[in-house]
């Protein structure tokens, strides 16, 4: 298999995800910054890389991080010019999300 097919194949596995969280949590832009953020634990990401690597415009990003911050899944840290967010893992959601992100991953891997 080249790149260009590679890619392709990785980006259906990735999409089939994405369906499959939106159909758990009830929405498709939660669904995408929670994988996003749960993929990459430990990076801080700043509210436009978000909307960028999650393919969303502002508005649901910016409604989309404040409830994940009300339920305590990601923390916030504001510097002089920038705010960042990042998935909190003492958050007692937070195993639980990965188990999920990671079941979601590999039923897409089965499908191929």
């Amino acid at each position: 298999m080249d790149r260009a097919q590679e890619a392709t194949v990785m980006g259906a596995v990735k999409d089939d995800r994405e369906e499959r969280l939106a159909k758990l949590f009830g929405s498709g832009s939660r669904a995408k910054i929670i994988d996003l953020l749960v993929s990459q634990v430990g990076r801080a990401f700043y509210q436009r890389e978000i909307m960028y690597e999650a393919g969303l415009s502002l508005h649901p990003t910016q409604r989309e991080l404040e409830n994940l911050l009300d339920l305590g899944i990601i923390k916030k840290r504001e510097t002089r010019d920038r705010v960042y967010y990042e998935v909190d893992p003492r958050s007692p959601m937070f195993k639980p999300l990965c188990e999920i992100c990671e079941a979601a991953y590999k039923k897409g891997e089965e499908r191929k």
